[in-house]
């Protein structure tokens, strides 16, 4: 978040240009703004911040438009009001894209509301209650056709899901799921609810960007199409494989679906056997019981595979259920952004889709809850029943998202819920560090700074802070080990009693004492460094049979 002095200095250079243009749009709004006006230029002004090549665009209250001069508004003024206007917007437009940030500056002429609105993403131009919005000069108006196309086609050579399936005809299509789909959609759209009634199907299905010009779509397929038509997209497939394993792995049930998937998706979450969990440890810290699996995070997560498949791969999507409380979902293809910790951090839409046109139409068919927040929910939904993290996994040209129903260790459940001041990317970090995975260089220096873990990389541990306010004090010891001078103290002792000992004597004196968190290679690798760190200090020495001996015999 941008500081006051860097906004204060934006706000000047905005007001320098001395007039308005495509990304920019003052407005005095002394008092109140019309909601609906201010959706219709978040919409033309995420447009035109994309055609325009910036990063964000700018509506900015308080400002009168003629000379550029502080007035001041009103609008809002409790900050939570403010703030509520980001989800307010987010439910009227595509992609649920909302601000960036708001942002507020007060000047002695009076009070100044900026509205930082990020640039539509590449490949999805950004509707307003499903209408495009786009800016000549100082003027909205509905964004015309070529540059709605401009945005879509950027960013990639072809869109599969928007491809036209030319022999397929409305009666490829389910009509109870195309029905199921107009429930969704007025759902999703309640004010169209009276009007969606008197369309025909194939004015439903543009409407609801399923469909282009009354021609079927691989969309259309995919979440619409009768289980026969999925030749159709062939050599794709809508397949999606629910598999049950046993606590030793093998395989003990399946189960595959295909299209339509609009209907089949809440078949594979009925396969799934939600078990209540039942926490075994003090009633005072956890709820008595809760479902293993979130019924949010499944849908999230399933419908997530969908949306994000890359179908030119030919691959289904994989629900694994294993019995000892885990659930792993696979699709194809790689995942587009830079990190799923940017995702869940930024919590904002990713600029680009690899099926844009799907995409569009999950969110209008209510499939999608949002992009970028709803894998952000799914992450703190874990946290507030204190269950380890989302875990995701990038191999082989695949996505593997790993969630698991239940407390694996209640020691580090208990760290976690005695420290509620801890952020979201504190306890991804050292959800991490509790399952000895590495940490990336910002994670290492952002918990160190707050002085929640040891050690060196890769291998860190909880700090003494920690354990000591959660009362894990004998873990720690255990996980950082004990002061080299203790170790080689043993050592000394050793000698003094013994005469003399070789490496495999030392091996066997120290490997038990070493922190549990390192390796059996990690241990003697740190056995060979104290060795080497008292002969340079000159406390031993090493004889001609290569046995070391205290330096004064």
């Amino acid at each position: 978040m941008k500081t006051q002095e860097v906004i204060k200095g934006l706000l000047e250079k905005l007001r320098s240009d001395g007039r308005e243009h495509e990304v920019v749009e003052f407005k005095e709004a002394k008092n109140q703004y019309d909601f609906d006006k201010i959706g219709k230029y978040f919409s033309a002004l995420c447009n035109e911040a994309n055609l325009k090549g910036k990063r964000s665009a700018w509506l900015v209250f308080g400002i009168k438009d003629i000379d550029k001069s502080i007035v001041g508004s009103n609008f809002r003024s409790r900050r939570a009001d403010l703030d509520s206007l980001k989800a307010e917007i987010a439910y009227h437009t595509a992609g649920r894209l909302s601000f960036v940030e708001i942002y507020e500056v007060v000047f002695p002429e009076g009070r100044v509301v900026l509205f930082e609105i990020p640039a539509a993403p590449k490949g999805m131009p950004i509707s307003w209650k499903g209408h495009y919005y786009g800016r000549d000069g100082e003027e909205l108006n509905a964004l015309n056709l070529e540059e709605v196309e401009r945005i879509r086609s950027q960013g990639q050579t072809e869109d599969w899901s928007a491809g036209v399936v030319e022999e397929a005809k409305l009666d490829d299509l389910s009509s109870d799921a195309i029905d199921m789909a107009r429930v969704s959609y007025k759902r999703k759209n309640q004010h169209l609810a009276l009007e969606v009634d008197r369309w025909d199907d194939i004015t439903f299905l543009n409407k609801a960007k399923i469909c282009i010009k009354g021609k079927i779509t691989r969309t259309a397929i995919l979440l619409l199409g009768k289980s026969e038509a999925e030749h159709f997209i062939n050599p794709a497939t809508s397949k999606i494989s629910w598999i049950l394993k046993g606590s030793d792995n093998v395989e003990k049930d399946y189960q595959h679906f295909t299209c339509p998937l609009l209907m089949n998706t809440e078949a594979v979450y009925q396969k799934i056997r939600n078990l209540k969990y039942r926490y075994i440890a003090d009633g005072t810290l956890f709820p008595e019981e809760v479902d293993q699996y979130d019924p949010y995070i499944i849908r999230e997560a399933l419908n997530n595979c969908i949306a994000h498949q890359d179908y030119n791969l030919s691959g289904k999507i994989n629900v694994v259920e294993h019995e000892d409380g885990k659930l792993v979902f696979v699709n194809s293809g790689k995942f587009i952004p830079a990190s799923v910790e940017e995702v869940v951090i930024a919590d904002a839409p990713e600029s680009t889709y690899r099926n844009p046109f799907l995409v569009e139409a999950m969110i209008n068919l209510n499939m999608i809850d949002a992009i970028g927040s709803g894998i952000k929910r799914m992450f703190n939904i874990q946290r507030t029943k204190f269950f380890p993290m989302p875990e995701y996994e990038f191999a082989g040209n695949k996505v593997k998202l790993t969630i698991t129903g239940k407390v694996v260790d209640i020691n580090y459940a208990r760290k976690i819920a005695s420290m509620p001041s801890l952020t979201l990317s504190d306890i991804i970090a050292l959800d991490k560090v509790a399952k000895g995975k590495s940490l990336g260089d910002n994670e290492v220096r952002e918990l160190k700074s707050k002085n929640l873990i040891e050690g060196r990389k890769p291998n860190f541990h909880i700090s003494a802070t920690v354990a000591k306010i959660t009362g894990e004090k004998a873990d720690y010891i255990k996980q950082r080990g004990i002061d080299d001078a203790y170790y080689q103290a043993m050592i000394q002792e050793y000698l003094k009693k013994f005469g003399e000992g070789k490496r495999e004597s030392f091996d066997e004196l120290l490997l038990g004492k070493l922190p549990d968190v390192l390796s059996n290679k990690q241990k003697q690798h740190k056995i060979k460094n104290i060795l080497q760190k008292m002969k340079r200090e000159g406390k031993i020495k090493l004889g001609k049979n290569k046995a070391w001996m205290l330096a004064e015999v």
